[in-house]
């Protein structure tokens, strides 16, 4: 006969034997003795915490024939050994995840008129409910609104969110935590204990922490591990039974983060995926190492459930480390075993992550590079009137060549003004051009309206003129228009021609007080 798996022959057969779930066996209990038992209930969360044991614990409460309802269920009498042995003709397990379909609801609604065989509840536990479809949902519903008397449900789920309001509405919930690592290693001890098999705490507590909160894959993780009952078990053997990283890897690895030792870093983890550890197993220890130093640094080291030496690295390595290293080296980590495809090279996404936790990320650059704190301020122009309808008097191609400088320099030292509106303006430059020259004004397109409205403050036009008045050495003022693509009366104007004017021999000659002609071609072919 095949030998029976721990986490069957160890699930709970008495309510005192829940792990981790008082909150709701208290509330269960306190039912069974006030006689109040309500026609359905819905178990929800984490796979592995109790919810279908805890459903069974519940039927063959019902059903115990003890006198006493304090002591139900027994274990003794003929309907709880039957419940245990897996024969008790009115417990109905329904998966439904196998029978999402309306006709299985539908035939589920036709039996349950029929009265109990043998005990006084038609118990019904319908796991994962959430996989039913619309329909099924539909066809239960109108059964859980006038249930017999007779009949209990018990709706078991892992994702709440997917079942209909009108199923939570007519059932009396009940929300399954997730288990802590030290309930499961006490769990895990008692089993071992029990069984006569010799293991250390730290592979309970690793076992407990592979398990993730759950009871169940704890313990088929435990009987994983437990190859010959009469060997002494050690954290060695349960680390590579489970191909998991030794923890002093781990710690190694944080420690050359610290040191900012790139060269060691990387030899570790080479070194653990050669001696057989799972390269996503290895990162997620290190992602759950500096998670919990994130938790010693920033609340407290009382939230982690590990032993007073772990408490105390965690604690040590929060000082070592600043906030940004921390989450940086977090960041690359959990990204990298979150959605890695491990190919030929699987060492190769932890390696990057660890010199990526190494280098200290650039400051964006800005558009245009601010200027030393202590620039001196833009000169104000000399005060000259308004001058239109006359020839350019700086060409518009110079204009257009130091535009860029123009705003370059208004970005180093707008940040610096006294003026709260300034302050934003070169943000407000990047939208603007130079469009024509005016006499001694530049017109200066936009093409928003609200953009074009901010530039007309009075003391924004002045920060554009002397801008532009420093890079081009002529006193100029400026004048914004809304740049629409509508053609600009250029009678005064200049225009310019289809030239290179960014050649700075024909710049030079332009501000010596030269003009560009465009030459008509007159070849015939």
């Amino acid at each position: 006969m095949p030998h029976q798996a721990l986490y069957l022959k160890w699930r709970p057969q008495l309510f005192e034997d829940v792990v981790g779930q008082e909150h709701i066996i208290r509330t269960l209990r306190n039912s069974l003795k006030s006689g109040r038992i309500r026609h359905a209930y819905l178990f929800s969360g984490p796979r592995g915490t109790g919810k279908t044991t805890s459903a069974r614990l519940l039927a063959k409460a019902v059903n115990c024939l003890h006198e006493d309802p304090e002591m139900r269920p027994c274990n003794v009498c003929r309907h709880c050994v039957a419940v245990n042995e897996g024969r008790f003709l009115d417990l109905i397990e329904i998966d439904a995840a196998s029978n999402t379909g309306v006709d299985d609801v539908r035939d589920l609604r036709d039996k349950i008129a029929f009265a109990p065989n043998e005990g006084r509840y038609k118990v019904y536990i319908i796991d994962e409910v959430h996989r039913f479809s619309g329909n099924a949902f539909d066809a239960l519903l109108k059964t859980l609104e006038e249930p017999p008397s007779h009949a209990i449900f018990v709706l078991a789920t892992t994702e709440i969110d997917k079942v209909p309001a009108t199923i939570k509405s007519r059932c009396l919930p009940f929300e399954f935590r997730r288990l802590s690592l030290q309930e499961v290693a006490d769990r895990l001890q008692r089993i071992a204990d029990e069984e006569g098999i010799k293991i250390d705490r730290a592979s309970l507590e690793l076992i407990a922490r592979e398990g993730t909160g759950s009871a169940r894959d704890s313990i088929s993780l435990f009987d994983q591990v437990v190859a010959d009952p009469s060997e002494e078990i050690t954290i060695e053997l349960t680390e590579r039974i489970l191909g998991t990283a030794s923890m002093r890897a781990v710690r190694d690895l944080v420690a050359a983060l610290i040191e900012k030792n790139a060269a060691l870093g990387v030899h570790i983890i080479n070194q653990a995926i050669d001696n057989g550890s799972d390269p996503r197993q290895f990162g997620q220890q290190i992602v759950e190492h500096l998670r919990a130093v994130l938790l010693a640094q920033t609340a407290s080291a009382d939230l982690l459930q590990v032993s007073q030496e772990e408490r105390a690295l965690y604690e040590a390595q929060a000082t070592q480390l600043s906030r940004s290293e921390l989450l940086r080296a977090l960041r690359a980590f959990n990204d990298t075993v979150s959605t890695a495809q491990l190919g030929w090279q699987p060492q190769l996404g932890l390696e990057l992550a660890f010199l990526e936790s190494l280098e200290v990320p650039a400051a964006p650059q800005p558009l245009y590079a601010p200027a030393p704190a202590a620039a001196a301020p833009l000169p104000k122009p000399e005060a000259a009137p308004i001058v239109t309808g006359a020839a350019p008097v700086v060409p518009l191609q110079v204009v257009a060549s130091k535009w860029v400088e123009a705003q370059r320099l208004i970005y180093q030292h707008a940040p610096t003004a006294s003026d709260p509106v300034v302050v934003n303006l070169p943000n407000l430059m990047q939208h603007a051009h130079v469009r024509a020259i005016d006499g001694n004004v530049v017109v200066i397109g936009v093409a928003e309206q609200f953009i074009l409205e901010k530039l007309k403050d009075a003391t924004r036009t002045k920060w554009v003129e002397r801008a532009i008045s420093k890079v081009t050495g002529k006193t100029l003022h400026v004048r914004f228009v809304l740049d629409n693509g509508a053609p600009s009366d250029t009678r005064h104007m200049s225009s310019a021609p289809d030239l290179q004017t960014d050649d700075p021999l024909i710049l030079d000659q332009l501000e010596a007080g030269g003009e560009l002609i465009a030459l008509e071609d007159d070849t015939t072919e």
